[in-house]
């Protein structure tokens, strides 16, 4: 019998009454269009620190890209009035007008991914994920679309397809019938532009870095490796510069690591970088990623027969403690 979403009462085995904390957990990823300037990007992860039950598991920022991805999770109502307050501080701190990078955007806050974590389903995220665009849209003045679980239309399932034209384009393109915002203004915000907010599965953003300043080989990288193109059927790419180390990258999303693992992908932009001569320099992570992400590289590279969870002694210490 629950109470408050939060505790639940239970009968034992002795029969007695006792009371179980529950806590629902959500994650958010939220991507800012400012990755140059600290002071700003501070002041907006900084409003995380007002809020109970939120915790920021991690944050970073590119120059090239010249943005910021904030990992959140935290108890999904309180989740949702610290995210508001960081679109609100970023629409007051960024303004579009002036702003360049690597990475295509269309909003001071570009989007807001939820996440299912811990009792709560994608229902739940998708719920939320209109309850929070709603917000935005009636009080801040923002236009906001819901994408991936979250789309009211099949064409904003996918994040590029609303994206197109970025912040320039879409004053012309907001006037299109097939563009009329989900919620908010049917105009763009003059200095923070249109934001989207949507459910989705776990995404792993992942670049391989390229020993080489030649962009269009990175971009044919890209192509081969990302859906859109005949690629892998979880994997969105692009070529991005990097212009303060002289080489460029293939970015990219992995929007299902189980069905489209990283070494599968990292091997194919290998052996298509070997065709043009360039070696691969680094590869990054944007974020945080799953544990099993990383022990499926291991045991595809290692070749280990036996390697499972239960292998790992962090896991096995908290399995330990926990009974």
């Amino acid at each position: 019998m629950k109470f408050d979403g939060f505790s639940e009462i239970s009968i034992n085995s002795n029969n007695s009454i006792q009371e179980v904390y529950i806590m629902k957990l959500m994650e958010t990823v939220p991507n800012f269009s400012e990755g140059r300037r600290v002071e700003v990007v501070e002041e907006i992860v900084n409003i995380v620190n007002g809020f109970d039950d939120v915790w920021k598991l991690d944050h970073s920022m590119d120059k090239d890209h010249n943005r910021s991805v904030v990992t959140l999770v935290g108890k999904p109502e309180t989740l949702m009035l610290c995210l508001f307050e960081m679109v609100k501080k970023a629409s007051e701190l960024i303004d579009l007008r002036v702003h360049k990078g690597e990475h295509p955007r269309m909003g001071a806050t570009d989007v807001i991914p939820l996440v299912p974590i811990k009792d709560v389903d994608m229902k739940d995220c998708i719920s939320y994920s209109k309850h929070l665009a709603k917000r935005i849209g009636d009080e801040l003045h923002i236009p906001v679309y819901l994408y991936e679980m979250s789309a009211t239309q099949q064409n904003r399932k996918n994040l590029s397809n609303i994206r197109r034209g970025e912040f320039e384009g879409f004053f012309e393109k907001i006037k299109l019938p097939e563009w009329e915002p989900d919620y908010g203004p049917k105009m763009v915000h003059p200095t923070a532009g249109v934001t989207a907010v949507g459910a989705r599965e776990f995404l792993i953003a992942y670049n391989v870095n390229l020993a080489t300043s030649d962009i269009e080989i990175a971009n044919k990288i890209a192509r081969a490796v990302r859906h859109i193109n005949g690629g892998f059927r979880y994997v969105k790419a692009m070529g991005v510069e990097l212009k303060e180390r002289g080489i460029v990258q293939v970015s990219m999303n992995l929007t299902n690591f189980k069905k489209t693992p990283i070494f599968r992908v990292f091997e194919v932009i290998k052996r298509e970088s070997a065709r043009y001569g360039v070696n691969i320099v680094g590869s990054e992570l944007i974020g945080l990623i799953p544990q099993k992400a990383l022990v499926d590289v291991a045991d595809f590279y290692l070749q280990m027969e036996n390697l499972e969870p239960s292998k790992i002694i962090e896991n096995k210490i908290m399995e330990v403690m926990e009974e």
